[in-house]
């Protein structure tokens, strides 16, 4: 927790950007008949029945920092995928940099060994080298940024019926531009000074 707290602290340097990436996923769910549109004093009304078109995966890239945000999208959650997010990181995300200071949780896909199941060694060292984990604790997943970015857009964007994948893509796009382009980040206040106060009771006990 304190090494992720310090993390957050540190200054701005664009040679050691910070990115906070996590995962979630959106249930595509098309209407069986039309909806009736909102109306004054009337939201819009949806019929019971609907029909499942299956589920997507985003993976949500956000560098507070320099209120910064980007999704992919995927059909699957698997070790690949994450291998090939880290790649579009280091190439496609941050090139320029020196070092991605990265902040994610510990799910068993986010595993550094496995870009050396996706890529060639030489190539799997190469993207390692450019970048610095630092993993959130167990039951600390909250401590990710993202998770807060995921809340927004669960809000703003996802919280209605979606069917297909095409209309997904074009919703979160518009919105990460909309984010990105009003500069939105995230207030974080949460220190280490506080971590020890609040959360005393988790660290342990020293008897002198």
């Amino acid at each position: 927790m304190e090494d992720v707290l310090d993390v957050y602290h540190r200054p701005y340097d664009p040679n050691f950007p910070v990115v906070c990436f996590d995962e979630s996923s959106k249930q595509l769910v098309a209407e069986k008949r039309k909806s009736v549109p909102a109306a004054p004093g009337q939201l819009e009304r949806y019929d019971y029945e609907y029909q499942r078109n299956g589920v997507r995966n985003l993976f949500l890239f956000f560098s507070p920092l320099v209120s910064w945000r980007h999704i992919k999208i995927t059909e699957q959650r698997t070790r690949r995928d994450w291998a090939n997010c880290m790649k579009d990181l280091v190439d496609v995300h941050f090139p320029e940099a020196t070092r991605i200071r990265l902040i994610q949780d510990n799910l068993n896909t986010h595993n550094p060994v496995f870009l050396y199941e996706v890529f060639k060694p030489t190539e799997a060292k190469r993207i390692l080298d450019k970048l610095e984990f630092h993993f959130t604790p167990k039951h600390g997943s909250w401590l990710n940024m993202a998770e807060i970015e995921f809340s927004v857009l669960s809000r703003q964007c996802l919280n209605r019926r979606i069917g297909d994948e095409a209309s997904l893509v074009q919703e979160i796009n518009s919105w990460v531009n909309n984010r990105n382009h009003s500069q939105a980040t995230v207030n974080w206040q949460f220190t280490t000074d506080d971590a020890r106060i609040k959360l005393k009771k988790l660290y342990p006990s020293i008897n002198d």
